[in-house]
């Protein structure tokens, strides 16, 4: 500074600042800190006001905002609260990015994924709320299709339910299971598997049977399976008929066993759980290895009649 005149030329503010001279004169030339006066020989001089602009603009370019958006503040056409207000929405906005960026990144590294598959992900991963809701609402419509009951409305109801945008903070589970359930609902044989199962629910006794005997089946198939039990064993068959009672007719048995194997399928009970993963909530715990042990156990000591 020259003590004469309070004046400090750009050189003095670059060291009093410790910023660099050529981004004070960039500044300068932007008109965001212009000088107080000039020297007789052109010189660039700035009083004390200058140089607490200076401090401020430095500031406010360390928290990112932009020279425009400062040249508005110092303009006085916008407030600093307003301006920090459209920093946050617009750093809000910046921070989900880089944290969907990341989750898809760290989705494409446990897969071991290739460019293709990855730039899949990243497409499915930044689909807006509505284009997400829609790729489901198609699928349910589809399975659902010219079925008019109040469960199976219930049903495609509860189907439908996604979360209206994936979480701020994206866990790598939940990037995947969007893009799980995406991949799953467009695969023509989990679409014609679910749309049998609808179709198969409307007076079909082999339903509520199905129901009624759930919780033995979680109770001794799940057991069995959890014990390792074989079902074509003599242990398996003591545990089946805590099941399924042994006089049941041969012609309901069978029925049951066609029951089973279209019922039984993971994907199903897989979109369950992606859909609970997805909304932040605890899936239930897995039903179908137990209901595929109660079909072994059938075809093995039940079997279908000879024609």
């Amino acid at each position: 500074m020259d003590d004469a005149t309070g004046l400090y030329t750009i050189g003095q503010l670059a060291s009093r600042t410790g910023l660099q001279a050529r981004t004070i004169r960039f500044w300068s030339d932007n008109g965001v800190v212009p000088p107080s006066v000039r020297s007789t020989g052109g010189y660039r001089l700035y009083d004390a006001e200058a140089v607490a602009r200076l401090d401020l603009v430095r500031t406010l370019r360390d928290l990112g905002l932009g020279l425009e958006a400062i040249q508005r503040l110092l303009a006085r056409q916008t407030t600093l609260k307003e301006l920090a207000e459209t920093h946050v929405k617009a750093l809000d906005a910046e921070i989900r990015t880089l944290r969907l960026r990341r989750a898809v990144l760290r989705t494409v590294a446990l897969r071991d994924s290739t460019t293709e598959e990855m730039a899949l992900m990243n497409k499915l991963a930044r689909l807006s709320a509505q284009e997400r809701q829609q790729i489901i609402d198609d699928f349910v419509n589809d399975a659902f299709a010219g079925v008019d009951d109040e469960e199976a409305s219930v049903v495609a109801g509860w189907m439908r339910q996604l979360p209206l945008e994936l979480a701020d903070n994206p866990t790598s589970e939940q990037v995947d299971a969007w893009i799980e359930l995406a991949e799953l609902v467009s695969d023509e044989s989990f679409r014609r598997k679910v749309r049998a199962m609808v179709l198969s629910g409307g007076d079909d006794n082999r339903l509520e049977f199905g129901l009624n005997i759930r919780p033995l089946v979680i109770e001794h198939a799940g057991g069995a399976v959890e014990r390792g039990v074989a079902p074509d064993s003599p242990r398996g068959r003591a545990v089946l008929d805590r099941i399924v009672p042994a006089d049941l007719p041969d012609d309901e048995a069978a029925s049951l066993i066609d029951w089973l194997e279209m019922v039984a399928d993971r994907r199903v009970e897989r979109y369950w759980q992606l859909l609970s993963v997805l909304n932040g909530v605890p899936a239930a715990p897995a039903a179908v290895p137990a209901f595929e042990w109660l079909l072994a156990a059938l075809q093995a000591h039940r079997p279908a009649p000879s024609p």
